[in-house]
Formats: C-alpha cells, sequence, structure tokens
C-alpha cells in the first residue's frame, strides 16, 4: 500500500447525531459574526469619509434588508456566546482544593456574570 488510507465520510456527517448538528449550527455563527465585523470596518471607513458620506451610510442600513441581517447578526452572536459560555467549564474546570465546582457555577461566574455587568456599564454610559 503505497499512500495512506483515507476513510471516506459522507458531506452530510453532521446530521447524524443532534450534537454534530449544534456544533455546526454554533462554528456557522461565528460566519455571520465575521461578516458583521467587515461590516462595522466599512462603517468606519465611511466615518473616515467625512459626515455627509457616513450620513448616507446610515441611511441605507436602516433598510429593512439590512435591519433584517442585523437581527440575524444578534441572533447568530447570541448563540454562539451562550454556547461558548456554556462550553467554558469544560474547557477551564475550576477546583477549590480537590473538589470541581458545578458547570452552571463556574458558567456563570466567568461568561454570564461579566457579560452582564459590561451590558449594564455600556446600557448606563448610552442612557447618562
Amino acid at each position: 500500500m503505497t499512500g495512506k488510507y483515507h476513510r471516506p465520510h459522507k458531506w452530510n456527517w453532521f446530521l447524524s447525531k443532534p450534537a454534530y448538528m449544534l456544533f455546526m449550527i454554533r462554528e456557522l455563527t461565528a460566519v455571520f459574526i465575521g461578516a458583521y465585523l467587515i461590516l462595522l470596518l466599512i462603517m468606519l471607513a465611511k466615518l473616515g469619509g467625512g459626515e455627509a458620506m457616513f450620513s448616507e451610510w446610515l441611511v441605507v442600513l436602516r433598510s429593512p434588508l439590512w435591519m433584517g441581517l442585523h437581527f440575524i447578526a444578534l441572533v447568530a452572536s447570541l448563540w454562539h456566546s451562550i454556547t461558548w459560555f456554556n462550553l467554558t467549564p469544560r474547557a477551564m474546570p475550576f477546583f477549590i482544593g480537590e473538589k470541581r465546582l458545578a458547570d452552571p457555577l463556574v458558567a456563570t461566574a466567568m461568561g454570564y456574570g461579566p457579560w452582564l455587568v459590561i451590558s449594564l456599564v455600556i446600557l448606563w454610559g448610552v442612557l447618562r
């Protein structure tokens, strides 16, 4: 045998188990987040182009199509964040002595808690 063995698999392998499908959905959300970051970079470029150019861009972003895309990006980022926070205790278990802390406690302390605090600080800054 001259080459390495390549075990064939179907293109839709991730549909065989619900856990695989949820993993692929989580990975797909990263594409939407990346596209939204590109949109923010374009927005910064328009802002650097002057007030008139930025105002025209804001009018374009208020269209129903863009509002729908903003909503999809929001849902994707929420799903990505929530699944990431839920995976944190598995990737980085927290021990006090020999006792491992419960996963929900670690996820709250290392993910949801800081997320809530930062969101409240931003909200306070916006509404002030």
